[in-house]
This record gives C-alpha cells, sequence and structure tokens, in this order.
C-alpha cells in the first residue's frame, strides 16, 4: 500500500477502503485528545510551559565569571583608525586614493575624499604597550584591562540595520535583542529590579528605535526597561498620589485573581502571564528603582571621579554610575547609550573627525575610566563584563577636498571588552594597512554576541527559544567565541 501511494503522489490511498481506514485514525486521535483533555493533560503541561516567575535566577550552562554585562554603545560609529586602530600607513599615503581593489558600498552616496591619518596621536598604555589615541587619555590608563578587537565586520552600512544587528545579530527587526537573550536564559538576582535595562542619551535614542532592546517573538518580560538617571527612574511607575501602598496591593491582588481565572480557563496564555509578572514587578520597583538611582547616596568624592556635576561628563557620569549601582544590585543586563538623534549629535562623524570625536570622546573618557576603576576597588571587575563599541566603524579616507569627515564603513571596525573572564592588555586580529577591512582573525557580530555569552557562562548554540517550528538563538546558525579575548 505505501508503494502505491508513493507512486500516487497523495498522502491517502486510492480505494473507498483505504480511505475509511485512515479516516478511522483521525478519529482515533480526536477521541484522545477529548480524553486527554478531561484529564488535565493540556492543563498540566500549558501551565508547566508558562513559569511562575521566568526572571527568577538561573544557572548558566557552565561556570563563569561574569554575573552581569554593561554595553557602552557608541551610537553613530566611531573611527576605528582614530581610536584603537592605529595604522601609519596612512600618513605615507595621505592624499592618495583607496586602492581600486578595495570594494566597499559608498554609503550615502557621499562624496569620497583621499586617505586621511588619524587626527590625534596614539601613544602606549600600561605595561602592555596598547596604543591607545589622545580622545581617550583617562582610559588608556586602564590599557591592561582591555582586549581590543580590531577586526570587527558586520553586514550594514545604514544606521538603522546596523544597530539592529548589534543588538540582535540580524539587521532585520524582529528579533530578541542581546539584552533580552541573557535575560531568557540567567533570569535576575534582583526580583524588584528588571534583568534588563536601557539608558538612552538625552538627545534622544538610536535611528531605529525599540527593536534595538526589544524583546522579539519571546515575552514582554524580557525586553529592556528604560531607565532615566535622573527624576524618577522610569516613566509612569510612580502611582496616584492618592493611592497608598496598600491600596495598590489590594488592586493588584484583585486583579491577579481574576487574570489567574482567566488563565485556568484559557491555559498556555503566555503574554497574559508575562503582564501579571509585569505588574508585580512594577510594583516592587516602586521602591527599589529611585534608590538605584539615587546618586546622593554616593560620595562627593566617587561623583567627582566620574565627572557628575559638571560639563560635559555629567550625563555620562550619571548614567555609568547608574549602571554600576544596577549590576551592584543584581541586574543582568545594562546598556548606556552615548550620542542620541542623527548626525553630529552621535558619534556620525560626516563632517568632521576632530570636532565630533572630540567632543563625544570628552563626554565619556572619564566617566569610563571612572567606571572601570570603581568596579576594581568594589571587587565587582572580575564579575561584571563591560563591552564598548558602536554598530559600524568609519572610512579611512575622507569626504572629499576640506572635508575632514568620514563615511561608514562595516568592512572593520574595533571594539573592546573588559573585566570577568577577559585578557586585558591585548589586541585581536588585524584589519589592512588602511584600516578599511579586518583580515587577521576576522570577528563578526555573531562572534562577539558567541563571546558576550560565553563569558557570562551561556553556550551560544544551546540557548534556544522555540518560535515557528524552529529553535531560534541570538546566533542562529553562526558564531563561535573569540578565545583570543578570553583570559
Amino acid at each position: 500500500m505505501s508503494t502505491r501511494r508513493q507512486q500516487s503522489g497523495y498522502p491517502c490511498g486510492l480505494t473507498r477502503r483505504e480511505f475509511v481506514w485512515e479516516m478511522g485514525g483521525g478519529f482515533t486521535g480526536v477521541a484522545l485528545a477529548s480524553l486527554l483533555a478531561g484529564s488535565g493533560f493540556f492543563t498540566r503541561h500549558a501551565g508547566a510551559a508558562v513559569s511562575p516567575d521566568p526572571l527568577a535566577s538561573k544557572p548558566g550552562h557552565f561556570p563563569a565569571k561574569a554575573k552581569a554585562c554593561i554595553f557602552l554603545m557608541m551610537n553613530g560609529g566611531p573611527s576605528q583608525v582614530d581610536t584603537f586602530d592605529y595604522k601609519p600607513e596612512l600618513r605615507k599615503h595621505a592624499g592618495k586614493a583607496l586602492p581600486p581593489d578595495k570594494n566597499y558600498i559608498n554609503s550615502g552616496g557621499r562624496r569620497v575624499g583621499f586617505l586621511t591619518p588619524n587626527w590625534r596621536e596614539f601613544r602606549a598604555g600600561g605595561q602592555s604597550g596598547l596604543l591607545i589615541s589622545d580622545y581617550f587619555p583617562r582610559l588608556r590608563e586602564h590599557a591592561d584591562k582591555l582586549a581590543v578587537i580590531r577586526s570587527c565586520h558586520a553586514d550594514s552600512h545604514a544606521h538603522g540595520s546596523a544597530l539592529v544587528q548589534m543588538n540582535t545579530g540580524m539587521p532585520l527587526i524582529g528579533r530578541p535583542s542581546l539584552g533580552a537573550w541573557v535575560a531568557y536564559g540567567l533570569g535576575s538576582e534582583n526580583d524588584s529590579l528588571p534583568a534588563h535595562v536601557v539608558i538612552l542619551d538625552k538627545r534622544g535614542g538610536p535611528i531605529s528605535g525599540q527593536p534595538n532592546w526589544s524583546s522579539g517573538f519571546m515575552p514582554a518580560t524580557y525586553q529592556g526597561t528604560l531607565f532615566r538617571p535622573t527624576g524618577s527612574p522610569v516613566l509612569d511607575l510612580k502611582g496616584p498620589a492618592h493611592l497608598d501602598r496598600e491600596i495598590q496591593r489590594n488592586q493588584l491582588d484583585f486583579l491577579s485573581e481574576l487574570n489567574a481565572g482567566h488563565l485556568k480557563d484559557r491555559p498556555g496564555g503566555s503574554e497574559l502571564a508575562a503582564r501579571i509578572q509585569a505588574y508585580e514587578l512594577a510594583y516592587r520597583m516602586q521602591a527599589e528603582a529611585p534608590q538605584a538611582v539615587a546618586l546622593d547616596e554616593e560620595s562627593e568624592q566617587t561623583r567627582e571621579a566620574y565627572g557628575v556635576g559638571k560639563a560635559p561628563t555629567d550625563e555620562f557620569g550619571r548614567n555609568c554610575l547608574v549602571a554600576r549601582r544596577l549590576v551592584e544590585r543584581g541586574v543582568r543586563f545594562v546598556q548606556l547609550y552615548s550620542g542620541g538623534g542623527h548626525l553630529e549629535e552621535t558619534w556620525d562623524a560626516h563632517e568632521s573627525i576632530e570636532k565630533n570625536h572630540g567632543r563625544h570622546g570628552t563626554e565619556i573618557d572619564q566617566p569610563i575610566a571612572a567606571l572601570l576603576s570603581d568596579l576594581e576597588q568594589r571587587g565587582l571587575l572580575d564579575e561584571t563584563l563591560v563591552v564598548w563599541g558602536g554598530e559600524f566603524g568609519r572610512m579611512p579616507f575622507s569626504e572629499g577636498k576640506n572635508a575632514p569627515g568620514r563615511n561608514h564603513n562595516p568592512y572593520g571596525f574595533s571594539m573592546w571588552m573588559a573585566g570577568a573572564g577577559i585578557k586585558g592588555g591585548t589586541a585581536h586580529g588585524e584589519t589592512d594597512e588602511f584600516g578599511f577591512e579586518a583580515v587577521v582573525d576576522p570577528v563578526h557580530v555573531h562572534d562577539i554576541h558567541a563571546t558576550i555569552l560565553h563569558l557570562m557562562g551561556i553556550d551560544h548554540e544551546l540557548l534556544t527559544y522555540f518560535h515557528q517550528g524552529r529553535k531560534e538563538s541570538l546566533t542562529d546558525v553562526h558564531g563561535k567565541v573569540i578565545n583570543g579575548v578570553l583570559a
């Protein structure tokens, strides 16, 4: 019979007897489903699929030093050849065109100028002698803590899609962000704060917006919570003045009772379960979140070290200090943005590298150096991973005569990591002689994500979420751990 079925090309047999015989199997399945439903089988298993606390702390796949990650996102794309990737050949060939065998997409169809050397000097830092430019003199004092990855590359030359890829692994919206995967995999060590927090630049958010910290196809519980470093940390978190904590508690208990009844009759409602958890978390956050951003609890010496209270370091200094206070309280993933809005308000230095990077470098240099020192002094650097980078780099040539800016470059750029599990004072990979493209030990965005997860005790191939018939992961079928930066 199976042979005849294969020859016919139809799933059912050709005779009426075969049709009735196979239809009987369908009736049997219906009867079995009814029996299982009556016994509560589906209710038990659907209920088990909805965790009573999706943010409960979970062990990783293997022991790891890093309990938390602080990702310092340089929105706009800083220039690698002006920050962490010194290229003396650019001075030798200054004024010449990029060799014609170097293929690239001219983002935005902007003018193509000539090879241009670094705008500020590079100097050796620490005992390692790691070369770091004069845009970051304070950070250079921590050179022995940094593992600079000079061979990063990505897939998009446009800010929106490149930012989404750096945050989610793919240049298309709709997938969970890195922070969401960390929250899903490890949960939170503090049930009164989110596992995943994002602090934006006051000048605006990234050009592609909320998809950069989205939970994608996973429950909303794992998406990033936007924090503000001053005032109320979360908008609309505080309840109306006429409702005290006891009244709010009574309202939430009644609402939870109603939702629980709804969920019991309709098992498997992960969105409703996530909403219930969100209500409870928001209630607990009303007391905990304001304390996390209460920088007046810090000593004057600490605030001064971060540059709080003075221009131009006040904002990013506050954000870095809040990040330390959050990881200190058990938040797993904190992302800080430097640069907001568009063009010169970000690291998008089309007009002038010196003007742009001089401005933004001064804003972040002291705060980041203070963050590394503070984490180390408190014994937190050994269990906190710090990551620095943008969505791509910049071209080694200018944008024309008397146009000292640089265009977008996803073919080769630099990032660095420091802290838990990192071999400091090292440089991994290389770009070509002009800093145009990665040529030695290229590191894709997927590799960066695989390494971050690895340092936090997560195997990027084992951390999966079932969606639309497929086990999805942050790195999809790609990614390898960058062993060269591991201690």
